[in-house]
């Protein structure tokens, strides 16, 4: 087990706060070791163990209390003097109306609340009416590159950077999955994940009943990583199976995927205009590792995994990122680096002039003074004309872009 360093220094002025801290992410992606890891944190800062309250509603001996006054009840009697408690609250999805139980223990109790949840619809509906103002949201991702050096030394593992790189693009970075060696007990993790992700926080939470078509709808967003799609293109996809469904289900079935962050949406940024377009949007799988549950050669294509990779990384800094528009066509990646601007794009390798000239050639007419990077594989440098061409590995290896 690594520390999860880049989301613990992010929390760590908040652990004594009165705003509740709330760990999104995507299942089986660290957020119970997170806690875990806060938990020990507070222990080394010695306070007592029963002024810490975990639960882990995903585990069957709290089913009891899932339900808003069996919850609130059972907090309240390990509550036994006026000094700070800190509550832990494990996938707190699964519990009915727990905004209201959350903002009672936050407005009546000497608390300091830390809540995890594998659903993006944690942080709206209920809980933004009762909380509004009183929260901090992290969003936690699978293992970064720089993470997965980090298991592997703790692992005593020694490999050059070029080789990890290789074991990483194949199989992302989810924690567990560098448990075990063979290729098959990782395809069965994966597939274990996928089909926990699609029953527990689709299929159930949104009262499901076609899971054949739902299961085709994600697999079309798989196949097309990176690319731009909209609910039409997946409505004439299923047509070619014979499958009839409306526009608006589709959509439906888009919402839901997202919010499982199974797959992120990055939006369209119109860079002349300035101003952020919600048409033609692109997804990106959280973990390209789960591009191992294909058959197709489309997950095969390196571009495409090394751009996904770009992007979870990207948001695992706590960026805002988006797709640019230009007049002249598309650039991979507009970053809003906290108020900062900069441009990304990324592909395997300059392997001719011509690829050099679309790759450098989609910033012509983008006249501000942003930086702007060229992201590939080589290790040639091909910086020019003010744009700044990195090796792949290097950058991800990087923390000061």
């Amino acid at each position: 087990m690594i520390k999860r360093e880049r989301y613990l220094k992010k929390i760590r002025e908040s652990y004594d706060s009165e705003l509740i801290k709330i760990i999104i992410g995507v299942r089986r992606s660290g957020k119970s070791v997170l806690m875990t890891q806060i938990i020990e944190e507070l222990k080394a800062r010695e306070i007592n163990d029963d002024h810490i309250i975990y639960i882990n509603f995903e585990d069957y001996d709290y089913s009891d209390y899932t339900k808003p006054k069996e919850f609130h009840k059972y907090v309240k009697g390990k509550i036994k003097d006026e000094k700070k408690y800190y509550l832990f609250f494990d996938e707190i999805q699964n519990v009915d109306e727990f905004e209201k139980v959350i903002n009672s223990f936050r407005a009546t109790l000497n608390v300091s609340i830390f809540i995890t949840g594998s659903n993006s619809k944690v942080l709206s509906g209920e809980l933004a009416t009762y909380l509004t103002g009183r929260y901090i949201s992290y969003k936690m991702m699978p293992f970064t590159f720089s993470e997965y050096l980090e298991l592997q030394k703790s692992q005593r593992i020694e490999k050059r950077k070029e080789e990890s790189f290789e074991e990483y693009l194949e199989w992302g970075g989810m924690p567990q999955i560098y448990n075990t060696p063979s290729i098959q007990e990782r395809k069965m993790y994966l597939r274990d994940l996928y089909n926990t992700v699609i029953l527990k926080d689709i299929v159930e939470r949104n009262s499901i009943k076609d899971i054949n078509t739902l299961n085709r709808v994600l697999q079309f967003m798989m196949e097309n990583i990176g690319g731009v799609i909209s609910a039409n293109s997946i409505t004439n996809f299923l047509k070619n199976d014979k499958i009839r469904i409306s526009v608006d289900t589709i959509l439906n079935y888009i919402e839901y995927i997202t919010n499982s962050m199974i797959v992120s949406k990055a939006h369209r940024y119109n860079i002349r205009g300035k101003a952020v377009m919600t048409l033609l949007e692109k997804y990106y799988l959280v973990d390209i590792g789960l591009l191992q549950l294909k058959n197709t050669q489309v997950e095969k294509k390196v571009g495409g995994r090394l751009e996904n990779i770009v992007y979870n990384e990207l948001l695992a800094r706590g960026y805002d990122v988006y797709i640019g528009k230009t007049d002249n066509g598309e650039i991979d990646f507009v970053v809003d680096n906290f108020g900062e601007k900069f441009y990304i794009q990324v592909a395997d390798y300059l392997s001719s002039d011509d690829v050099i000239k679309r790759e450098f050639g989609a910033y012509d007419g983008v006249k501000d003074n942003y930086p702007k990077y060229v992201l590939t594989m080589d290790k040639i440098d091909y910086s020019k004309d003010g744009i700044i061409h990195k090796n792949i590995i290097e950058w991800l290896l990087d923390f000061e872009n």
